[in-house]
């Protein structure tokens, strides 16, 4: 094993001790596995830590360029890059992190196409008119990532224990094991009712929702599922699970809730994060501009 694959290697567990999640760490592990690809010609082995400079990062991202990468996609393989050079700084295997000190590609500003209320609020009402194996699972689940916000992994990551049937709070753990208190009502609770009697999970398993085979149902599984009843009750195969978080946070914006508090419920640490899932149609704006300004 070379020099660079060692600490790589070291990286990942350094990421495995700190909590980070595991779709983090999979998309930095792809990144870096195709820094070390393009580094490592036939028959010898990449350069030392030590020869790794700013020319070689350009380099690289060349090649991505050159692969048709997406400017997003770019600046997602310098990030891993910029946090690896930054751990072997800390650690003192080199002295400086040339993945900062390159210029990156500028990634196009572009609002989430979001569904309306009655678009999502269309594909969860006809979820049981398909002839499907789970589908008190199928809505309990899609009801909770539109009624709360939730990301993917947040919802396959709840335990029964994270449920107050009570008061109707969610306990979720977000990005870096935050956890935060999310509020569920209305066909959420009803959804939920439905499925806990016929959930159906083997002998202590923990998890709130779970596959076929009993056992805590995956990210990749609940994208299926959505990509499934997106496209046959809206024609629309686009649709995914991070959808219906852009809804949730549209919809509220525009029915009058503030910004701070749908921070808080989608769990975002910088307001700035909240302003780009959420936006208003031009009638929204319109009807706020007739209402409020004196010369409307």
């Amino acid at each position: 094993m070379s020099e660079l694959e060692q600490h790589i290697a070291r990286f990942h567990d350094e990421l495995r001790r700190r909590n980070v999640s595991v779709h983090t760490i999979r998309a930095y592990a792809t990144d870096l596995a195709d820094f070390l690809n393009y580094f490592s010609p036939p028959g010898a082995p990449p350069p030392a830590l030590s020869e790794f400079d700013v020319p070689k990062v350009r380099e690289w991202m060349a090649d991505l360029h050159a692969r048709h990468l997406t400017a997003i996609s770019i600046r997602r393989h310098i990030a891993a890059l910029r946090m690896f050079f930054q751990f072997l700084a800390r650690d003192g295997f080199v002295s400086l992190n040339p993945a900062k000190l390159v210029r990156l590609p500028k990634a196009p500003r572009k609002l989430p196409s979001v569904m309306t209320a009655e678009q999502a609020s269309g594909l969860l009402d006809n979820i049981e008119t398909l002839d499907r194996p789970f589908p008190k699972r199928d809505v309990a689940m899609l009801e909770l990532l539109y009624g709360c916000g939730l990301r993917v992994s947040e919802m396959v990551g709840l335990n029964l224990e994270d449920l107050d049937t009570n008061e109707c709070w969610l306990r979720v753990r977000g990005k870096g094991r935050k956890e935060r208190q999310v509020p569920y009502a209305g066909k959420a609770v009803a959804a939920l009712e439905a499925y806990l009697p016929m959930r159906g999970a083997k002998p202590l398993e923990t998890a709130l929702f779970v596959n076929h085979h009993g056992v805590r149902i995956t990210d990749r599984g609940v994208r299926k599922i959505v990509k499934f009843y997106a496209t046959y009750l809206t024609g629309d195969s686009g649709i995914h699970p991070h959808s219906f978080r852009h809804a949730f946070a549209t919809h509220l914006l525009s029915d009058g809730a503030d910004l701070r508090s749908i921070q808080e419920l989608l769990g975002h640490a910088r307001l700035s994060t909240t302003q780009k899932y959420t936006q208003l149609s031009l009638n929204d704006l319109m009807a706020v501009y007739d209402k409020a300004h004196p010369k409307a």
